[in-house]
């Protein structure tokens, strides 16, 4: 039986691709608004289109936007540095970044730094609360007929995406999220999700005689380098191969078929092989250099490298989100927790792929609806569930490569 679940496990695996694997990262120098400071910003040209097109603004106009979200969370950081209590921050339409305060003192500081803030009726806290006991349900019996669940700091809820509700499970879970009034908010007509798994040609990774990609590069405590990737890109801990070389070995994984999950894991990699420190955009604006792991606030634009759909930019949507996995082999459904959301697009074999903001590593691709087909453009409308990078690293006790 359990040689039967890794099998089928397996089929998960996930073919995605950033950065240059086994190389180290030369800067390209093609970045929109090249820099006249050394300490100006940077950005990615064609993040910068997509969120041109996005907004219906001028690119002049996105850069401008770009650079003000980046004051913003500076703003914000020394908030935090400052003990202000806050209850987390998102991006509004326009941009401003909203600071949910604790109480109105709190509120006065905030607005004391330029930044707009306002007093929610329940907060991250309260809502934050009322997801895990959700998940809490959810991990007993997987509900099959909801897609995600999540904290949404703009609407002060916690948002629950539903794709049907025959099973008994699935009505079980939405009468009590249903129990908890006005903070929850139920979508209905979602589509059931799925890891991003295939088994293409052309991968950048190979182990048993299938294929997945790289994340990101980083270095333990003890100073050993590791790859980071999505858990269930490596959930049988195998050698990885590149160009069939062996250069690195699984050796942890929180991903498991059927049971409670984290999208997340690691492999040592071989002495003499190293990982790339620039996500590729697949040729289309040079490479993208990685310079920290800042969690970027909700609204915040965003890219993703992944083999399928290659480089496709939107904006993170919200934190703290679980989801339902449906096996597309007919396996057991999986209860993911801990992830992320975009309205970035993929498609099957970009797990594991990287996503930024600006030169910030976010995360790497998880999943997403089963039947979602991008359009081949850079901002194809979309939407997508990445492990953000800063738990990963935090989970195993890992520093971030970095140029």
């Amino acid at each position: 039986m359990k040689h039967s679940r890794k099998k089928n496990a397996r089929r998960y695996i996930v073919a995605a691709s950033i950065g240059a694997l086994l190389s180290a990262g030369v800067a390209t120098g093609a970045y929109a608004g090249a820099p006249t400071e050394p300490s100006a910003p940077a950005y990615q040209p064609e993040m910068v289109k997509a969120l041109a097109t996005t907004l219906g603004v001028s690119e002049k106009a996105a850069v401008e936007r770009l650079d003000r979200e980046a004051e913003q969370r500076d703003r914000f950081a020394e908030l935090r540095e400052d003990r202000v209590s806050t209850l987390g921050a998102f991006f509004a339409e326009d941009g401003s970044l909203v600071v949910n305060a604790a109480d109105a003192g709190a509120a006065k500081e905030v607005r004391a730094a330029g930044l707009k803030a306002r007093v929610p009726e329940r907060g991250g806290s309260e809502l934050d609360r009322i997801k895990a006991q959700l998940d809490a349900k959810a991990l007993k019996s997987a509900p099959a007929g909801v897609s995600a669940w999540s904290v949404d700091l703009a609407s002060d809820t916690v948002t629950v995406e539903v794709n049907g509700d025959s099973d008994a499970a699935t009505r079980s879970f939405l009468k009590a999220a249903k129990s908890n009034g006005d903070a929850v908010r139920v979508v209905k007509g979602q589509e059931k999700l799925e890891t991003q798994a295939v088994v293409p040609p052309g991968s950048r990774m190979t182990f048993n005689g299938y294929l997945c990609s790289v994340g990101y590069g980083a270095k333990d405590r003890s100073g050993n380098q590791v790859l980071v990737t999505a858990g269930h890109c490596i959930e049988d801990l195998p050698e990885l191969a590149y160009n069939g070389t062996r250069f690195a070995k699984g050796t942890h994984t929180r991903f498991a078929l059927g049971t409670r999950s984290v999208d997340m894991g690691i492999a040592a990699v071989d002495a003499g092989h190293s990982i790339g420190l620039d996500v590729t955009t697949y040729g289309r604006a040079g490479t993208v250099p990685v310079r920290g792991s800042e969690r970027a606030p909700s609204g915040a634009a965003l890219c993703k490298s992944g083999q399928t759909t290659k480089w496709t930019c939107g904006k993170v949507r919200s934190y703290n989100v679980s989801v339902t996995y449906t096996d597309q082999n007919g396996g057991p459904d999986t209860v993911v927790t801990g992830l992320a959301s975009s309205s970035v697009c993929t498609q099957g074999g970009d797990s594991g792929g990287a996503y930024i903001s600006g030169d910030q590593a976010q995360g790497m691709t998880s999943g997403g609806p089963s039947n979602q087909r991008c359009n081949g453009q850079v901002n194809s409308p979309g939407s997508s569930y990445f492990q953000p990078l800063d738990d990963a690293l935090a989970y195993y006790g890992l520093t971030l490569n970095t140029k």
